[in-house]
């Protein structure tokens, strides 16, 4: 599946990864690939992925995710 990240100020990560695991306002969540479509807000912790067998995180003081056809775009603040 496709992970976008965003900031205001830059593009952060634009990629293939097999799994992300985000930090939901109601609790953390991982997406896998063909995961249902939704919406959340994004509270402060760690976004996490895993890309190329690599494990990655980045912090995030908040934002907004959408998972829709396989394609995960996080926008982050």
């Amino acid at each position: 599946m496709t992970l976008n990240i965003i900031s205001a100020e830059d593009t952060v990560f634009t990629g293939e990864v097999t799994s992300v695991t985000l930090p939901g306002t109601k609790g953390s969540f991982t997406v896998l690939r063909n995961h249902a479509s939704l919406i959340s807000t994004l509270s402060d912790g760690k976004i996490s992925y895993v890309a190329d067998g690599n494990v990655v995180e980045l912090p995030i003081s908040g934002g907004l995710v959408n998972v829709d056809n396989n394609v995960v775009s996080v926008c982050i603040y």
